[in-house]
């Protein structure tokens, strides 16, 4: 008897590369915003697989590290989510500037060419409101420089809300990400 083999899955790739709030530390990964995203397709009736590929801690020369293995595969949407941890450690936005740009120029190496999604980030007020403001005009500049779709900041309605962050008031909670998954979703549904 020969093994059923599954048959591939040709659905188009939205590939989300991420820190820790991609990854959803903490949760179950049915409950990342990423899993929340892929229910909004199926329940529109598209036709598109979400690739999560968050990893808990990382900077975005990491996500620039690992870009070259994770665009292996033909990717129809990238979704960026980078910086946060650049911003936790108070790097030079410049450096985190130029890290996502390789992100994105990365996926542009690919033909088809990706559509790109930009999740913009917030630094904590620690660093004073100079980093601030040089740190949050990181994403529209990239968005605008790369025709790239910007989205709202990924945690918009989140921080300070006990309900939807972890007690580490950092990392969203399943309601959390849920409120995330419609951040995302605004910037996201239109390029589908």
């Amino acid at each position: 008897m020969v093994p059923a083999v599954a048959p591939a899955d040709d659905r188009p790739v939205i590939l989300f590369v991420g820190t820790s709030l991609t990854a959803g530390l903490g949760l179950d990964p049915s409950e990342a915003y990423p899993a929340r995203i892929q229910e909004k397709i199926d329940a529109a009736g598209l036709r598109y697989r979400v690739v999560g590929a968050g990893v808990s801690g990382e900077t975005s020369a990491g996500a620039r590290r690992r870009m070259g293995w994770l665009m292996r595969q033909p990717v129809a949407v990238l979704v960026v989510e980078t910086g946060a941890n650049d911003g936790l450690r108070g790097q030079d936005p410049a450096a985190t500037r130029e890290n996502i740009q390789a992100i994105l120029d990365e996926a542009r190496g690919q033909r088809p060419h990706p559509k790109l999604v930009i999740a913009a980030m917030e630094a904590l007020p620690n660093y004073g409101e100079e980093y601030r403001r040089r740190f949050r005009a990181i994403y529209p500049q990239l968005a605008t420089a790369n025709r790239a779709t910007l989205g709202p900041f990924l945690l918009e309605g989140v921080p300070g809300d006990p309900r939807l962050n972890q007690p580490d008031g950092i990392h969203p909670t399943a309601e959390g990400h849920a409120r995330v998954a419609e951040n995302v979703w605004k910037a996201l549904r239109p390029l589908l």
